[in-house]
């Protein structure tokens, strides 16, 4: 038995945004649809419906005896891919809970990290925000008028693993993509100690290279860093 926990709201980024015609007044500000407040409230909406109940035991009988072997060649991970400075970054879909616009950062007194930029308050809740560029030790360069160019609106992205919670801030989201494992590549030698014991491996996309980051490595810092 499955109890019904369906979510219903207007997805008019498929009507009138830019898988639609377009026509939407608010594109003029937000350019993408990913950049719209409309579109964030309907992803949390999403994010926060209640896990379905599903009754396991009919499911039992489709579960083959001798699982066949995973096929390496063909195996994908889903990342959301994002930007900061000049570096393109990624991080397991799964531990993302939403994106959100950017707001204040309120300082901590007597932090022990630099990464540790403060606390933000996402939906009544204070949340502790980490700068990935201080954690990984690169430059978060100043965006290019290439950049500007593309009206990129800065965000903040809200992960977690069980009961931790952090704020990310990037420069850019450009959103969910799955990479195949076969393209994983060594982080190379020439980054640094901090990035290298962050980073689980690297991988083209789009003509450029991706650091596809370790979560758990992530959240181990954090944990440290507020210790």
């Amino acid at each position: 038995m499955v109890e019904d926990h369906t979510v219903t709201f207007d997805d008019c980024w498929n009507r009138i945004g830019v898988r639609g015609d377009s026509s939407c007044e608010r594109l003029v500000d937000y350019v993408r649809c990913l950049n719209c407040p409309v579109f964030e409230a309907a992803a949390a909406k999403l994010l926060e419906r209640p896990i379905p109940l599903v009754d396991l035991s009919q499911h039992e009988s489709r579960v083959p005896a001798h699982p066949q072997r995973d096929d390496r060649q063909g195996a994908s991970e889903s990342f959301l891919v994002f930007r900061i400075g000049g570096e393109w970054l990624a991080l397991p879909t799964p531990i993302f809970k939403r994106i959100v616009q950017t707001r204040p950062i309120h300082t901590l007194p007597h932090r022990q990290h630099r990464a540790v930029l403060g606390v933000v308050n996402v939906q009544g809740d204070l949340l502790v925000c980490l700068s990935l560029a201080h954690l990984l030790d690169f430059e978060a360069d100043a965006p290019t008028s290439d950049d500007k160019a593309r009206h990129d609106l800065p965000r903040l992205l809200v992960v977690s693993r069980a009961e931790e919670h952090a704020v990310l801030p990037v420069d850019q989201v450009d959103g969910v993509h799955r990479i195949a494992v076969a393209s994983f590549g060594p982080p190379p030698a020439t980054l640094s100690h901090a990035a290298a014991a962050h980073t689980r491996a690297v991988a083209p996309w789009r003509g450029m290279t991706v650091g596809l980051l370790d979560a758990d490595a992530l959240f181990n810092t954090l944990n440290r860093s507020l210790g």
